[in-house]
């Protein structure tokens, strides 16, 4: 089994349209090779003492992980949330042509 440092990473935003927004501009730059949106989920947490509940879309991206710095720096500028989920998630194992594509689409990143 080949050894990669391809990454799924999660992250969530309030609307598709922001969450079309967020992946195209990490397209542009390169820190992703691909975005995921999976709008209608449902997100309960505690924020500022209240229990929230909302609707969101969940964004999962496929990237590297010599790529999650700029990607963190990347979010601090263009994630609409003020704490943005950021959980960057090993892959252990895939298809070889993938995974090669990954590192292709994410090697020229702009920083």
């Amino acid at each position: 089994m080949p050894t990669t440092d391809a990454l799924v990473v999660l992250t969530t935003v309030a609307t598709t349209d922001e969450a079309l927004a967020l992946v195209r501009a990490l397209l542009d730059r390169r820190l992703i090779a691909c975005g995921t949106l999976l709008p209608g989920a449902r997100s309960l947490y505690r924020w500022k003492d209240q229990i929230a509940d909302e609707t969101e879309v969940v964004v999962l991206l496929k990237t590297r992980g010599a790529r999650v710095d700029a990607l963190t720096a990347a979010f601090g500028e263009l994630h609409p949330y003020k704490v943005p989920e950021l959980l960057a998630l090993p892959v252990t194992a895939g298809a070889d042509k993938y995974l090669g594509w990954i590192d292709k689409e994410t090697s020229l990143a702009l920083v």
